[in-house]
């Protein structure tokens, strides 16, 4: 029998839910916090958690990971008495199931939690826990442990794959491991840098060309979208394709089909394609920068990769990892890692993510090429100097502009400009200053500063701070 758990701490909300859910032939557990929930959750299977925003010891919509890495991998309803956009998407984000409103009718509740259910029977009955190869892909925390259960799910399609996530995130790495783990796996794994295409030949590289269909063109040339007939074609990058290209890409992506340049024929290829962003695609599609109906096409499944920021409890993993990789690499003997190199490492945000961290492991090699245990001085100058800014619990704090300073020409600005410019500044100190507390952890970052996620993310982004 199905297990459903309320954590909500309104009586009769849960007593509510309950009835229904019983009604259906279910058992449930009511927690009315989410201290109370986690600790039904360590006590037995549950399947589903119908889970408040507002509880007493804190907000719902931060504590999603947090239940969904228990044992039995629950689905998550989030419900709330209120509706919030953007909570709606930091649910859907953090891989709640759904975000539904508590005003909702009991038909719309009941349909998506048996349709939920039903489809966790269907699933552990059809689809048998199957190895993946994750080759490279280091590290065990639930953000990283969501994308490669998305992973899994896009390498069991043949649908298109857009994987989305900052510089370093390892974009490429998690589409070689779609690849690696399809039916498309003994084929090519064809890479397009969109970005560094060449204008005048784009066309020649994606589709190939005939002898003398231009000049240069002294010999045939067999296109990068031929190539990956029966593998994958990776399009890394695919925010700088250019438009024109885009067009032409999307009706080969429609029929398969293609025609090298000067060619009398259309040729066909058999690809997959996946592709990836560190832009905001959506926002390129509203400016006409990039086509709706190409991204419609890229998008089926979206891998959405986290930053190292927020998956702090792989760093030292991943540290290990690069060290004996760049250990046997350059025939150097096996070195350790000291407790105040580890540390400092956890203490930094990473704003490069991965890459930026197997940059730190090079530079901490090549500082200490004979020694056998690394310490925090081998690392990056300016990682050492971060945290020694981060270690002063008074800091000297910055001077507000004065009156004098900001005039122009002799001529005071107008009082809403001084003020806004003033509050401007204020609330990129404390912007700095919280994230240095919080070492970089965004959930503490929330609770010290009362913000919302999704607010902090949008004035972090703001003011350019920790990117």
């Amino acid at each position: 029998m199905p297990k459903v758990l309320i954590v909500d701490d309104d009586h009769a909300v849960c007593r509510t839910l309950a009835t229904l859910i019983r009604q259906q032939g279910h058992e449930v557990i009511s927690a009315q916090s989410i201290g109370q929930g986690l600790k039904e959750m360590g006590a037995g299977t549950i399947d589903l958690v119908l889970l408040d925003v507002n509880l007493p010891d804190g907000n719902g919509l931060e504590q999603i990971d947090q239940f969904a890495q228990a044992s039995s991998k629950p689905d998550i309803i989030i419900m709330t008495a209120q509706g919030d956009p953007d909570g709606a998407e930091l649910a859907i984000r953090s891989g709640a199931w759904d975000y539904i409103e508590k005003s909702a009718s009991p038909k719309t509740v009941t349909l998506r939690i048996q349709r939920i259910l039903e489809h966790r029977a269907v699933k552990c009955a059809s689809q048998p826990a199957l190895a993946i190869d994750r080759k490279g892909i280091v590290g065990n925390s639930q953000p990283l442990q969501r994308a490669l259960d998305q992973m899994a799910r896009a390498a069991n399609s043949e649908a298109g794959v857009l994987i989305t996530g900052e510089t370093g995130t390892g974009k490429e790495l998690f589409a070689l491991a779609v690849h690696r783990n399809s039916s498309r796996k003994e084929h090519n794994f064809v890479v397009v840098d969109c970005a560094a295409l060449p204008k005048s030949l784009v066309e020649s590289i994606l589709f190939g060309h005939i002898k003398g269909a231009f000049t240069g063109a002294d010999s045939p040339r067999e296109g990068l979208v031929s190539q990956a007939d029966g593998g994958t074609l990776f399009l890394d990058e695919v925010g700088e394709m250019p438009l024109d290209v885009q067009k032409s890409f999307l009706r080969v992506l429609e029929s398969r089909s293609f025609r090298p340049i000067g060619g009398k024929h259309e040729q066909s290829s058999n690809f997959r394609v996946i592709a990836s962003t560190n832009q905001d695609l959506d926002e390129m599609a509203r400016n006409g920068a990039f086509r709706a109906d190409l991204l419609h096409r890229l998008r089926t499944f979206h891998l959405i990769l986290p930053a190292l920021r927020q998956r702090c409890e792989d760093i030292a993993d991943l540290a290990q990892h690069h060290l004996k990789r760049l250990c046997t690499l350059y025939g150097r003997r096996a070195k350790e890692l000291s407790p105040d190199f580890l540390n400092l490492l956890r203490a930094h945000d990473w704003p490069g993510n991965v890459r930026e961290l197997v940059n730190a492991m090079e530079h901490a090699m090549a500082a200490a090429p004979h020694e056998t245990i690394l310490y925090d001085h081998h690392l990056p100058a300016y990682l050492r100097a971060r945290a020694a800014r981060n270690r002063l619990t008074h800091p000297v704090p910055k001077a507000m502009p004065v009156l004098g300073e900001i005039a122009v020409n002799g001529q005071l600005p107008p009082l809403q400009a001084f003020r806004e410019q003033i509050m401007e500044k204020a609330e990129a100190d404390y912007l700095g200053a919280l994230m240095s507390a919080a070492r970089g952890n965004i959930h503490k970052a929330c609770t010290l500063s009362g913000v919302s996620r999704s607010r902090l993310y949008e004035l972090l982004k703001k003011h350019a701070i920790g990117s």
